[in-house]
């Protein structure tokens, strides 16, 4: 069954061009069109325990429960991790963004591997590891730079960090073009891309974010338990009060979850700004 309507064409009939022969469009779409990694079916990854304590529940109702449970397990998880200070943070940051990272990469590697082209996981992770150099080089330099300048080699470091920087990347972009192979071009080229964007995405936003936490972690509290209060009042108003389907794309989403998390997410906002405010105004002024 082809990935969706209207495409069991080859390549050169897709685009309404005529092809040489039948094999040449075979090679020509078996070489330069990636293929769509097939979905894997949903797992239920419920705890056995909660499982066989709700099991004589209504669905509606056991599934009500289990995610309720799980969010206060979660929500004192990530309250732990706040007790335990930013460098913490710091490393659930990076831990995050790490597996995300991984996620992603796995997806196109699906592609690539049934190619048998080289280099694709190892040159996505040494763009990793350049990207983080130079994002945290540059937070160290900024945030540490009384610490930087006592230390001879972190001098060094510390003055050539941008070269540094782009003679790594650019040892990558050079085994890049090393791996290439012939036939291959544009779909090598799709996952070079494929890479680099997941690194503007993933990399970018760990590094804004612990860009805040040396703010101060109520730039990372903050945010976080907007997010927070969002998911689970979309949830419950949509639970309780849910008639009207939101989008196709996702059938369980609702109207009334939609309004009723933005207007509790705003007025929780409001709440969580104005405590804030007036803690800190005491501490002035004590």
């Amino acid at each position: 069954m082809p990935p969706w309507p209207g495409m069991e064409a080859d390549g050169d009939d897709r685009l309404g061009l005529p092809g040489d022969t039948e094999g040449e469009c075979d090679v020509d779409s078996k070489t330069d069109t990636p293929d769509v990694p097939a979905s894997t079916a949903d797992t239920d990854n419920t705890p056995e325990c909660l499982n066989k304590a709700l099991e004589g529940l209504p669905p509606k109702w056991r599934n009500y429960w289990i995610r309720g449970l799980l969010s206060i397990c979660m929500i004192s998880g990530f309250s732990l991790m706040i007790y335990m200070g930013p460098i913490m943070l710091i490393f659930v940051v990076m831990g995050v963004q790490i597996k995300c990272f991984q996620e992603i990469i796995t997806i196109g590697y699906s592609v690539y591997h049934s190619y048998e082209l080289p280099w694709f996981r190892t040159l996505s992770w040494y763009f990793l590891i350049c990207v983080n150099y130079f994002f945290y080089g540059e937070t160290l330099a900024d945030y540490f730079g009384a610490l930087v300048r006592r230390e001879e080699p972190l001098q060094f470091l510390s003055r050539y960090h941008r070269f540094i920087s782009f003679t790594l990347y650019l040892a990558g972009f050079c085994m890049f073009v090393l791996s290439l192979v012939k036939k291959h071009y544009r779909l090598q080229f799709y996952m070079f891309a494929w890479t680099h964007v997941t690194l503007l995405i993933v990399v970018t936003q760990s590094h804004l974010v612990i860009q805040n936490l040396f703010e101060g972690m109520i730039w990372y509290i903050v945010p976080i338990s907007i997010v927070i209060c969002n998911d689970i009042m979309a949830y419950l108003f949509g639970f309780f009060f849910g008639r009207t389907p939101l989008i196709k794309l996702s059938p369980k989403k609702t109207w009334e979850g939609f309004i009723g998390g933005f207007f509790s997410t705003v007025v929780f906002g409001f709440i969580v700004i104005g405590t804030v405010s007036m803690t800190e105004l005491r501490l002035k002024l004590d």
